[in-house]
């Protein structure tokens, strides 16, 4: 199934709509559908590179959109859905203390899942369901999202077919390696 998923991304950025599946692809992806907008942006970049970032901000202001709607999932079926089932299993306080935890450092979860391979909706939905900050929640995937669509269009633009293998293998792996030297940066600034 995924493979489908896949392999009709893919046709997508070949057609006329492409900027509309596009959007389409990168607001779902952020909420509940399971293929990275990546793959309709690495094709269409490299067969416009004059619109790479028309093509990253389009992803970026999508993205952002479908994270709204991920949290708005987690903040409006956590009521309705996810308290009985705590209750049933007796997390409510573990929930409880987890919410606390995660919004102290929420902020960071986003921009980490908004910039490395870590599925982005987990963490919208998960925002909702705590409540983190809406502002901050917006503003932090504002910048996450940016940062990867942008530095994704940015070496596609200037490399053109070449980096699309690094893209497509190792570009998760230094997003992941950036984000963990930054948040240990912080961390040594701020308990050292």
């Amino acid at each position: 199934m995924i493979r489908r998923l896949y392999d009709w991304t893919m046709s997508l950025a070949e057609s006329r709509h492409a900027l509309w599946a596009l959007a389409i692809v990168a607001f779902v992806e952020s909420s509940f559908f399971p293929i990275p907008p990546d793959v309709l942006m690495i094709p269409m970049i490299l067969a416009r590179p004059d619109r790479a970032f028309r093509i990253a901000l389009i992803a970026t202001i999508a993205s952002v959109l479908g994270g709204c709607l991920g949290y708005y999932i987690g903040y409006g079926l956590m009521d309705v859905v996810g308290q009985p089932l705590l209750a049933f299993y007796g997390k409510e306080a573990a929930f409880a203390d987890l919410s606390l935890r995660f919004n102290e450092w929420g902020g960071w979860a986003v921009l980490m899942a908004g910039v490395t391979p870590f599925p982005f909706k987990v963490i919208t939905i998960f925002s909702g369901a705590t409540h983190l900050s809406l502002p901050l929640f917006i503003a932090v995937a504002v910048l996450a999202r940016a940062l990867r669509f942008f530095l994704v269009a940015a070496l596609l633009w200037k490399f053109g077919p070449p980096v699309r293998n690094f893209i497509e293998k190792r570009l998760g792996m230094v997003f992941t390696v950036f984000v963990v030297l930054l948040v240990g940066s912080f961390y040594a600034l701020r308990f050292l």
